[in-house]
Parts: C-alpha cells; sequence; structure tokens
C-alpha cells in the first residue's frame, strides 16, 4: 500500500488519547491521512546477497547492476559460505524478481574494487568506474563500458585513467568521470574529465587539488555539479561543492559557508528543480546531514543537522531519501534525539520542501568494512534497492544488498503488555505503553474484555515516542474479568497481549454505627 507519514504537529496532535465512548465508534480518519505519502513499505522483500560491500547500484531496462568490492552472491536466506555463486565485483539482477542475471563481467586488477556506475539515458550502456585493470577479459584502466543488450565490453570506450573512478554521470553528449586521477586520455585531467559516449576526450577541463566523490549532471542548466575531499577548484578556494559548466569545466558556481571545514561531500542529486547535497564530517562541529539547493540560482532551500554521516541522496516521487547512519536528529523537524543505547537510524525519507523526516523506518545494521551501514541507493520499476556494508535489515541477517517495494505491506506491529491494572468504585483502568511501527505513524488499539471489544483507540507513536495510553472500563462490582489487547496498522494485526484478570472488588456494606465492611 502507499504509506502515509505524518509531520511532528501531526504526530503530535493525534497522539492525543480519546474518550472511549467516542473512539469506539470514531472515524478512522487521523491527520496524520494528510501527509506527505512514501512510496515504499519498510518491509525488505527477498533479495540476494553479497559477500562483501556494495559501493554502488544503477538501472538500466529492467535490470539493476551492483558493483562494489566482493567475490560472491548468495540467495535470499542463505548464511555466509552457503549456495554461492561467484560475481567478483559485479552482479546484475532483475529489477522486480529480484532474480540473478548471467551478466557476469568480472572486474579485476588494481585494487579490484567498482565505486561507480551510470547507465546511459536510452540504457543501452553502462559506465563502470573504480579501481581496475581488467573487465572480463578486456585490458583497460580504472574505466569501462558494458553493452547492456549482451553483457559485453564496449572497445570503443576503454580511456586511460591513472587512479581511482569514485563517480560517474553521464548525458547524451558527455560521460563525467571523479576521482583521484590525475591524467586520463592520456591528457593531464586533476580529478575531473568528460569524454564523448565514444570515448574520446573533451576539452572540458578543472582542477581539483583533492578527490571528485560525487557528480550530479544538470543539461537543462549546463552545469555539472561536482562534490568531494577538494579545498581548491581552478585555482580559487573551494570547499567541498562546487558547480561547473558542462561544456568548459569552468567554476559556474561555489558554496562559500555551506560546509564547515572537516565536512565532505559524499553524494549529489537533482530532481529538475533542486538539487540535494549529502555530507560526511570528522571530527567536532561537522557536518553529516544534508542540504538541498534551487537549480535555477544555486541558493539554499534548507539544510538539516542530523549527525551521522550521510553516504547517499536520492529524490524520488516528491520524497528525499538517504542512506546514512544518524544518531541525532533532533533539531530536524519529524527527527528524533540521541538515543541512549547509541541506536542508529540508516535510511530515512523526507520531505524536500521543509526537510521534515516522515514516518519510514527501515534500518540496517552498521556491518563490515568501515562500519558506516548503507552506501548506495537507488530506483528501479518502482523497487528501492540498497547497497553497502550491512549484515542486518530490519534485524535479521541481510548482506550488502537489499530492496523495498509499494507493497504488500507485511510488517505488524508488537502487541503492547498491558500493564498492572487498578480497580475500584465499579472501574477498571488499564494503562500501556503505545507500539510503534516501521512504516505507519497512526496505530489504532483494540483493546477486549472477556474476548468482547470494549475501546478502539487511535494514536501516533514513533520509536523514541511511545506514549502512555489508558482506558477505563466500567464493570460490576464483585466480578471478574479477562483483558486482551491487539494492535493494527489498518493492513497488518497483533497477535493478542498476554491476558491480564482482575476482580472487581465487592460493594462494601455500610453496618450500624456507620462503619463499612
Amino acid at each position: 500500500m502507499r504509506l502515509r507519514t505524518p509531520t511532528k504537529a501531526a504526530a503530535t496532535a493525534v497522539a492525543a488519547v480519546l474518550s472511549s465512548a467516542a473512539l469506539l465508534n470514531a472515524s478512522p480518519a487521523t491527520a496524520a491521512d494528510t501527509a506527505p505519502g512514501t512510496s515504499f513499505t519498510a518491509d525488505p522483500r527477498a533479495t540476494w546477497q553479497t559477500d562483501g560491500i556494495v559501493w554502488a547500484l544503477a538501472p538500466a531496462n529492467g535490470v539493476v547492476y551492483v558493483a562494489g568490492t566482493f567475490g560472491s552472491v548468495r540467495p535470499p536466506g542463505a548464511a555466509p559460505g552457503e549456495r554461492s555463486v561467484p560475481r567478483r565485483n559485479f552482479a546484475a539482477f532483475d529489477a522486480v524478481s529480484g532474480r540473478l542475471l548471467p551478466c557476469a563481467p568480472s572486474f579485476t586488477g588494481g585494487a579490484g574494487t567498482v565505486r561507480a556506475l551510470h547507465a546511459s539515458r536510452d540504457g543501452k550502456v553502462l559506465y563502470v568506474g573504480g579501481s581496475f585493470s581488467r573487465a572480463g577479459g578486456t585490458g583497460v584502466a580504472n574505466v569501462a563500458a558494458l553493452n547492456t543488450a549482451d553483457c559485453t565490453v564496449r572497445k570503443a570506450f576503454r580511456p586511460p585513467v591513472t587512479a581511482t573512478v569514485r563517480a560517474i554521470d553521464a548525458t547524451d553528449r558527455a560521460v563525467y568521470l571523479g576521482g583521484d586521477f590525475t591524467m586520463a586520455g592520456g591528457r593531464a585531467r586533476k580529478r575531473i574529465a568528460a569524454f564523448t559516449p565514444d570515448g574520446s576526450l573533451l576539452p572540458f577541463r578543472a582542477d581539483f587539488d583533492a578527490p571528485v566523490r560525487a557528480l550530479s549532471a544538470v543539461p537543462s542548466r549546463a552545469k555539472v555539479y561536482a562534490g568531494g575531499d577538494f579545498e581548491s577548484v581552478n585555482g580559487h578556494r573551494t570547499h567541498a561543492l562546487v558547480a561547473l559548466s558542462s561544456t568548459t569545466g569552468a567554476t559556474a558556481h561555489s558554496y562559500p559557508g555551506w560546509l564547515p571545514p572537516r565536512s565532505v561531500v559524499k553524494s549529489i542529486a537533482h530532481d529538475g528543480t533542486r538539487f540535494y547535497v549529502g555530507a560526511e564530517g570528522h571530527g567536532h562541529g561537522v557536518f553529516d546531514g544534508r542540504v538541498a539547493g534551487r537549480l535555477d540560482d544555486d541558493t539554499m532551500v534548507w539544510k538539516d543537522t542530523c549527525l551521522g554521516a550521510t553516504q547517499a541522496v536520492l529524490p524520488y516521487e516528491g520524497v528525499l531519501y538517504s542512506a546514512s547512519h544518524a544518531h541525532d536528529c533532533g533539531r530536524t523537524p519529524g527527527g528524533f534525539p540521541e538515543q541512549s543505547d547509541g541506536d542508529r537510524q540508516h535510511l530515512l525519507a523526507q520531505s524536500p520542501g521543509d526537510r521534515t523526516i516522515l514516518h519510514w523506518f527501515p534500518d540496517t545494521d552498521e556491518g563490515v568494512g568501515e562500519q558506516i551501514g548503507p552506501r548506495a541507493l537507488t530506483v528501479a520499476r518502482g523497487v528501492l534497492w540498497v547497497g553497502g556494508e550491512f549484515t542486518k535489515v530490519n534485524g535479521r541477517p541481510q548482506q550488502g544488498l537489499t530492496r523495498f517495494a509499494g507493497g504488500p505491506d507485511t510488517g505488524a506491529p508488537k502487541a503492547p503488555v498491558l500493564l498492572p491494572p487498578a480497580a475500584g468504585g465499579g472501574k477498571v483502568v488499564l494503562r500501556w505503553r503505545a507500539a510503534w511501527d516501521r512504516d505507519d505513524a497512526s496505530l489504532t488499539y483494540r483493546l477486549h474484555r472477556d474476548g468482547r471489544l470494549v475501546s478502539r483507540q487511535r494514536a501516533a507513536s514513533t520509536p523514541w515516542n511511545r506514549p502512555l495510553m489508558s482506558y477505563t472500563d466500567a464493570v460490576r462490582a464483585g466480578t471478574r474479568h479477562v483483558y486482551t489487547i491487539e494492535v493494527t496498522d489498518g493492513t497488518n494485526t497483533s497477535p493478542r497481549s498476554a491476558p491480564v484478570t482482575v476482580a472487581a472488588p465487592a460493594k462494601a456494606v455500610r453496618r450500624k454505627g456507620g462503619a463499612r465492611t
């Protein structure tokens, strides 16, 4: 189902516990129903796994290409080493079914890793970058291109690049490469270069003093956005983010003050109106979150303040998705405070208009390698694919790769525990702590007395904000009753809670002299 996610203000309003009489007959509509909607459930689909890190994802013609630093893949549910299929740093899957496909050139030599993928707009060519010297049986130099129709290496596109390629973007006329190199196509090109689709070096030239890690070309504005570790571009101080002329490489715009020292740009994407930047910082006083800017005039729209390095940003159908290891978003609307147990939220959805964090909380662990968690995002045929270092998704074993679709929503919230009740005066007071769900902010609680529904309450909750709820039941004195509670997100319902038995005290009998027994 298409999920509805509330703003923080809406969630607070919904969280108030209504009277039991009104709730039992209340309409299920709440303020949460009018909030922006995400496109995916938080329930992962069955997905193949890798035995290492996924650095890059790219879709083309119903196929999702997966690349990184790994030696094999294994089926959904298989433990490490079980039913492994060799795939050297590159694999291909059906975008909808997730089926492993035979396209499997090995990328080897060099450091033996693929760091960047990008498909041409028509989907006929897949550009591959990293640190490798062979693509299948073909000698290459850190960059290659595949014909997607038959998974063969394009011999026309084999420009020599002297060091790791970390980012690729392409238009109909140019293929832009960013990375660590200082020579490309036999000419000096410091960390960025552009080639024609047939591999000829273009006159585009810009000099960076440190690696370029992210590229986003915007042909309609004749610009290429670049991000990375740099402090100087084209001889001028330019920290971490720059916009270049897409034809000459001249600096079109810089962004002083957007990113503090010790923060670098790891990802850039745009939606035709705005561009989005994901940052990673080291040390105190750094910026780890996301920034939105306008493509028309390069002014800032918003800047969030989440802590926890952002590795990927992806705008899709009016929502900005990101991969990070966020641990404190307390100053971002809809965000969460630092958790006492050190818990982190590795996948987020935000409103592009005002940065509000939406109620969509699938999660991974930190995983292997640098223990960052997810590192790459893409959408193909309505399915969100996530790659990275993780070894668990929503608490269950799943390494390197996972995916989320628009439905079905299969995750039922966990039933709350009924707290010890209080009884007296013909009343029983039941209390419980609200449950929470990964992709539904507003949940409905159904309280049963002796198997009969006596209360239906709806409230909003998050993992970090679970309000105490209650219901006062009128019963006859001297009677015993059994209470259970269940919770539903509208699609999935939890099992009923453990029963709680309550004995309502008998009415006292007044004796002569006014004493009561």
